[in-house]
């Protein structure tokens, strides 16, 4: 193996140690030393790959970043369609969208151009593929239910295998959204 397979092997194992953390703890509670303990480099070691500890966080994020846009890039043929497509994102990524939900955009008042910010902005951005550009009263309370039916349904199963949670989770926010 060669300095640079070695170089990205170490990576790899410290953004799956990193995914699994940030998963049971949470990033904040999640320190350089907590994923070196984990597979058994020093703190040094990750911090060489990946310091400060937000670096490793963007490259977490990037992948779900990625699928986010084509989300938001596709033509769904009702919502139906839709709830089907973001829920498996949200399964795929969900550790990241706790990651995001969570720890970076959990406070409702954020600063202008930060990653909360943003967080913000793409749920806005969902809620109206869901509801529509101007939904009624009820539209409105239904598609904001199912969105936050699926975030919190991924973000408190983190324990559960994905292919448990994907079709169950789908229906819920479906029930949700056609409720009257």
């Amino acid at each position: 193996m060669t300095t640079s397979d070695q170089g990205n092997a170490t990576r790899s194992r410290i953004l799956a140690a990193a995914r699994d953390l940030f998963a049971e703890r949470g990033y904040a509670a999640v320190s350089l030393a907590d994923i070196a303990a984990a597979i058994g480099l020093t703190k040094t070691a990750v911090a060489y790959h990946f310091h400060p500890k937000d670096r490793l966080a963007a490259e977490l994020v990037a992948p779900a970043a990625d699928d986010l846009l084509a989300l938001l890039g596709a033509r769904f043929s009702g919502h139906r369609e839709f709830l089907r497509a973001l829920t498996a994102f949200a399964v795929r990524h969900r550790t990241v969208i706790r990651l995001l939900t969570e720890d970076v955009g959990g406070a409702d008042s954020v600063p202008p151009g930060s990653p909360g910010e943003a967080i913000r902005e793409v749920g806005r951005e969902l809620f109206t593929r869901l509801a529509g550009p101007d939904p009624s009263p009820g539209t409105r309370v239904r598609a904001w239910a199912a969105l936050g039916a699926v975030r919190t349904g991924v973000v408190k199963t983190m324990d559960m295998p994905a292919e448990v949670i994907e079709e169950t989770l789908c229906a819920a926010a479906v029930a949700v959204f056609e409720s009257r």
